[in-house]
């Protein structure tokens, strides 16, 4: 899909991005990429290691400048202004262990002009279960409790655009599904997320659109539903006997009488089940959409 497949309204589009290049040692990064982010809604920006996820936040938060290209954040040219209506949780992030936490908050607070930085930052250290260590240095925090830090940094002034790389990076599932539930209550309040990630089940339950990249290039753009219409169906069959040959199939997973077939695009799923209850019997018989790691996988390989 391509950007004019996609109706724009400016009025809508908190990040515009045309035809953007990012080049390294004569080697394309990022090549062409045309896409926008809705006032919102939360965006998954997705693809395997090296494909560009990194360079591409980066560059919108202009800590790497394009060499070809334009990116507008809501409707301007990236400016102090504008800085501060963003907040960013990097994957990977380094803090003085030295200093309280408490010190560390305000002094990012202050650097986004945050008012009732106390209040604010209380607020928060309870959400994320982090009030006992206020005033203790980050050294003794652990890995989990490191992540979360970063997270309140990253929301402490209220963005209006969140960007977060692998934000469950770290996490245990307690602390993962708190930061997902926190995550949503924002969305749902009207702050737009970015959120890269390897976790397709987090990406299926949260997010409205999708950009996946695969080494620098966009190979699929759109809603979950657009893409996975792209991909048709899989059915998971629980036979007895040996698995006939069957038309419009386009790849078999079976692990000995359990098997998923992934079938060709409006392809007739009852042929199907006749052609197999003609030379198995069949226990089960379930046709679904194919999974976002079934789709992530499969564009990967190509």
């Amino acid at each position: 899909m391509t950007t004019s497949d996609h109706k724009k309204d400016d009025s809508r589009n908190v990040l515009e991005i045309e035809h953007l290049t990012k080049t390294f040692d004569s080697r394309n990064i990022l090549e062409d990429l045309s896409f926008t982010v809705n006032k919102g809604e939360v965006f998954g920006l997705l693809g395997p290691n090296g494909a560009g996820k990194t360079t591409l936040i980066r560059t919108i938060l202009d800590i790497f400048r394009p060499d070809a290209g334009t990116i507008s954040l809501f409707g301007r040219t990236f400016s102090d202004e504008i800085k501060d209506a963003i907040g960013y949780l990097p994957e990977e992030g380094s803090l003085d262990k030295e200093i309280p936490v408490a010190e560390c908050i305000r002094y990012f607070a202050e650097l986004k002009h945050v008012d009732a930085i106390d209040r604010k930052m209380d607020a928060w250290l309870k959400r994320l279960d982090l009030t006992e260590y206020r005033d203790k240095k980050i050294q003794e925090l652990s890995k989990g409790m490191h992540r979360r830090l970063q997270f309140i940094l990253a929301v402490i002034h209220e963005p209006d655009l969140l960007i977060l790389d692998e934000p469950f990076s770290g996490l245990d599932p307690l602390n993962t599904k708190t930061l997902k539930d926190i995550l949503l209550d924002l969305s749902g309040k009207g702050t737009t997320l970015i959120m890269s990630t390897h976790q397709m089940d987090e990406v299926e339950r949260m997010c409205d659109r999708i950009l996946m990249l695969n080494e620098g290039k966009m190979v699929l753009y759109g809603s979950l539903g657009e893409i996975r219409r792209q991909f048709g169906l899989s059915v998971e069959v629980r036979y007895e006997g040996t698995l006939p040959h069957i038309d419009h199939i386009l790849g078999i997973n079976d692990s000995g009488n359990v098997a998923e077939l992934i079938v060709e695009k409006d392809a007739d799923t009852q042929a199907i089940l006749k052609t197999l209850v003609a030379s198995v019997t069949i226990r089960k018989f379930e046709v679904k959409q194919r999974s976002m790691n079934e789709i992530f996988l499969e564009v990967c390989k190509r």
